[in-house]
């Protein structure tokens, strides 16, 4: 029996196959093509918009962001605060707080006693950073290359909202991420790796991390970070099936492409050009990803630098060496991800063990970059969605409490990229409760990496139903005492 559907009427083609382009050709006596061609500049104009984009010279070409997911205490880390120490045990000031919000998990306790940090605080460096000496002995031997913001703050009190905030400059699903931006923004650098990708350190507890937070939003999808698992398959679905060997693949991929071409220069259809370049990139990245992934050529002075974990597949330190090759190859923007730093209990306890996975790498990866001459051109970011209280949650006991969260302020560092090396921005008040000079708003924090990397975020845009939405929605102002 016959099943292929009849023409429309007289004159039509199937609505099998049918493209955009012909569809509405074909309506209103050819008035749909004019719209057409009208959405398609749109878009052209949006598939290139790095000459409208870039203003300011550019410092930095790369960046890699060092996500410290939950929430690292400010206090306990980057912050010293002698008052508060000499304050244990008092309630938290009603002048202080001001009737400020709390969450759930703290704001029905009966009392709010305030709880200084257990750990050594000194200073480092002839910038004289201050920075817990017990739990980050590698991080304070690079003060020096480091530009501390203190002053940062947020209106998201959750983790969902935080980080999707701190990742797409909205507290709400749906919106492109920071790498995808980037991508759409300023392109790639290479032909055989993604320009964005994404590494989550393995077998971490904590808040859950959902794809969306590296998503590219409403942007194009070719514009989505890349993750990178720690096991054999780095990435997913892109080894041949078995029986097909490298030179068969190419001849698929050479027939596939004349095809593509064929239907190509019969519709205009830009998809098409997309699906090619995608082809190629996954036939290119057979063969780079391996190689990069693959750190058996690293002499054994680099694994002393990073730490023995590097040596451990999916590892924090292994990541952090990851993102150096990744960055030598020209990669736009790696993220890696690092649970755990939600410490509503047994916060002494946590912080040594978040440091200890953390710490050495970290310091790691802005030397190694330093000594190969990439930090000056590569943004490296360290940071999480928010900071902690000062008052204890739950019962006060100054040798093992917790910290509940806070967006009021909370600390992050920047080092290479033009931002200014040896140095401290902002400041809280004496008992990092509130901002007392200089306030970082998450939304001036990302104008800020957008104008070391050329870009003037307010001229990076697309329009999505109606409106030209941006990284920095309506807000943000670049932080010129955080540059070089």
């Amino acid at each position: 029996m016959n099943t292929t559907p009849a023409p429309l009427c007289s004159g039509f083609e199937s609505p099998i196959g049918l493209s955009r382009r012909k569809a509405l050709q074909s309506f209103g006596m050819g008035l749909g093509s004019l719209a057409l061609a009208d959405l398609m500049a749109a878009e052209q104009r949006s598939e290139n918009p790095a000459s409208k984009i870039q203003d300011p010279p550019a410092r930095a070409k790369r960046v890699i962001f060092l996500f410290q997911a939950g929430g690292p205490s400010q206090l306990d880390l980057y912050d010293w605060k002698p008052k508060l120490k000499a304050d244990q045990g008092k309630e938290l000031p009603a002048s202080i707080r001001m009737g400020q919000r709390l969450t759930a998990m703290s704001g029905n306790q009966a009392s709010l006693p305030l709880v200084g940090t257990p750990f050594k605080m000194e200073q480092h460096g002839d910038s004289g950073a201050w920075i817990n000496s017990d739990t980050l002995p590698h991080i304070s031997g690079i003060a020096d290359d480091l530009c501390f913001i203190k002053s940062m703050h947020t209106e998201a009190i959750n983790h969902g909202p935080g980080v999707t905030f701190m990742q797409t400059g909205s507290q709400f699903p749906g919106r492109p991420s920071m790498g995808a931006w980037l991508d759409f923004g300023l392109g790639t650098m290479n032909r055989d790796l993604p320009s964005f990708v994404v590494m989550v350190t393995k077998n971490k507890g904590g808040q859950p991390l959902v794809s969306r937070l590296w998503g590219s939003g409403f942007l194009p999808g070719k514009y989505d970070g890349v993750r990178f698992r720690a096991d054999k398959d780095a990435i997913l679905y892109l080894n041949s099936p078995p029986g097909i060997n490298r030179a068969n693949r190419r001849k698929v991929l050479d027939r596939l492409r004349e095809l593509h071409e064929m239907q190509l220069e019969e519709t205009g259809d830009p998809a098409l050009e997309t699906r090619i370049a995608q082809y190629e990139m996954a036939f290119n990245m057979q063969q780079s990803i391996p190689e990069v992934t693959d750190l058996s050529d690293e002499p054994e002075s680099t694994f002393k630098l990073y730490g023995d974990d590097a040596k451990k597949p999916g590892t924090f330190a292994a990541n952090c060496l990851l993102a150096r090759r990744l960055a030598e190859r020209d990669v736009r923007f790696i993220q890696l991800y690092h649970q755990g730093w939600d410490q509503h209990g047994g916060l002494p306890g946590g912080i040594r063990t978040q440091c200890r996975e953390t710490d050495q790498a970290s310091a790691a990866l802005v030397t190694d970059l330093k000594n190969r001459g990439l930090l000056e051109d590569t943004l490296v970011i360290w940071g999480g969605e928010f900071g902690r209280t000062s008052y204890c949650q739950g019962r006060f006991n100054s040798g093992n409490f917790g910290r509940d969260h806070h967006g009021r302020c909370f600390t992050v560092w920047m080092a290479g990229g033009g931002s200014k090396a040896g140095s401290s921005y902002g400041a809280t008040d004496d008992y990092s409760y509130n901002i007392a000079e200089n306030p970082v708003h998450i939304h001036d924090f990302h104008a800020t990496i957008l104008h070391l990397l050329g870009i003037d975020h307010e001229r990076l845009t697309f329009k999505y139903q109606g409106r030209h939405f941006r990284l920095t929605d309506v807000h943000g102002k670049v932080v010129k005492g955080a540059l070089a």
